[in-house]
């Protein structure tokens, strides 16, 4: 599978600061100081609708970590993957009464769009589940003859109790992780499981539903976890830099993952640092497909909104927090796009080797985007009160902010 043509990222002088992050995990702040390449993996899109802000707020956080370690002339090594076969993806298909692969390949494409648009940096490992399955058997079976898995009526389950250090990711207690599993696609309730957060790895053919050859396990398709797990080891290995998704895969998707890939090689952690971006609200929700309340990136795209102001839209808020996307956000986003563009169109301005360092400051600090937005207003603030005499100015802001903030002025 292919990923999306990736914009230029200008180089910028001297060099950026190490990344100080939120992580999940241990519930602080660490520094990421990766070696010559940095790792990350972001879990992807289930492809049965388009990319709503939601998705858009996700991916402009992870983009952000990798312009970082960019600016720190690094090299990035960037995998994600595409959930396409999954249940939600069967249930849209057969509601609209349209093929599966048709669906999840015109929604990918429709992403690939989006991603673009928005100035996204491609991954250089783009995979689907499907392709992936002939790296996932021998994982399952690898688990299963360790003792790690058992069977249950033809279907094969992950036993938590394999990985002593299963819980570590999320932290949350027994209840709030049975109660998230019922709610997110588990089956705590299903009876002969021996632990009831026990997750599926390998489901068995059922009738009417795609199935492949699954060699010792029979034929069926793989659990959701354990797509994940088998596309970022084989791409990058135990210990990489981040794994990165929104707040509500904490649990039970990177707590399973984290557990598989732990049981698989005996090794800990899976990932140095878990990170999560916030949930976007509409109307008082958290917007998602299941409860229909989103805002679709590509229909402001076809409604003539400039995408540089809907990243800015994303910008304005912190990538951690929960926030509600309303016509406000996105209008001040236009008038700061705006001003913006206005000061760096004037042949000269007020020096800018302080904001460049600014925005660096601002970065590395938890991906402090607010604070990083503020310091471009100043600067375009005085542009536009005094001007200044260093011609080199405006263009470095313009290479600054698209460089660090993915924003093309």
């Amino acid at each position: 599978m292919h990923a999306w043509p990736a914009s230029e990222v200008p180089a910028l002088p001297g060099k950026g600061r190490d990344l100080r992050i939120h992580d999940t995990a241990t519930g602080g702040r660490v520094t990421l100081a990766p070696g010559p390449v940095a790792r990350i993996y972001v879990c992807g899109i289930t492809p049965y609708d388009a990319t709503h802000m939601g998705h858009a707020a996700t991916y402009n956080a992870f983009d952000l970590v990798q312009r970082v370690w960019l600016d720190t002339k690094r090299q990035v090594h960037y995998v994600q993957n595409v959930t396409d076969v999954d249940d939600p993806l069967l249930e849209r298909a057969i509601r609209d009464g349209i093929d599966w692969v048709g669906l999840a390949e015109r929604e990918t494409a429709l992403f690939r769009e989006d991603m673009t648009a928005l100035r996204m940096l491609p991954p250089q490992h783009y995979i689907g589940a499907v392709e992936a399955i002939p790296g996932i058997v021998p994982l399952v079976e690898r688990l299963r003859d360790a003792g790690a898995a058992y069977e249950l009526e033809g279907d094969i389950y992950f036993s938590v109790d394999a990985d002593p250090h299963f819980g570590q990711v999320s932290n949350y207690t027994n209840e709030l992780m049975r109660h998230l599993s019922a709610e997110r696609g588990g089956d705590p309730e299903r009876p002969g499981k021996k632990n009831p957060l026990d997750p599926m790895l390998w489901m068995a053919a059922r009738e009417g539903e795609p199935s492949w050859d699954g060699a010792s396990l029979g034929a069926g398709r793989p659990g959701w976890h354990i797509e994940c797990v088998a596309i970022a080891l084989d791409h990058l290995g135990m210990g990489f830099d981040v794994q990165g998704g929104g707040s509500d895969l904490i649990f039970p998707h990177h707590e399973m993952g984290a557990s598989h890939a732990q049981a698989l090689t005996g090794e800990f952690p899976m990932a140095k640092a878990y990170v999560h971006a916030g949930m976007v609200g509409l109307d008082g929700e958290k917007m998602s497909k299941s409860r229909g309340n989103l805002v679709f990136v590509s229909k402001l795209r076809r409604d003539g909104v400039d995408p540089a102001a809907i990243r800015l839209a994303l910008l304005s808020h912190r990538y951690r927090d929960d926030w509600e996307w309303t016509d406000r956000v996105l209008q001040d986003a236009l008038e700061r796009l705006g001003r913006w563009r206005a000061a760096v169109s004037r042949p000269d301005g007020p020096s800018a080797d302080a904001l460049v360092e600014e925005l660096r400051e601002a970065l590395s600090d938890d991906l402090d985007t607010p604070t990083a937005l503020a310091a471009v207003d100043r600067w375009a603030a005085l542009q536009t009160a005094e001007g200044g005499a260093d011609d080199s100015a405006p263009g470095l802001v313009s290479r600054a902010v698209d460089a660090l903030l993915g924003v093309a002025l």
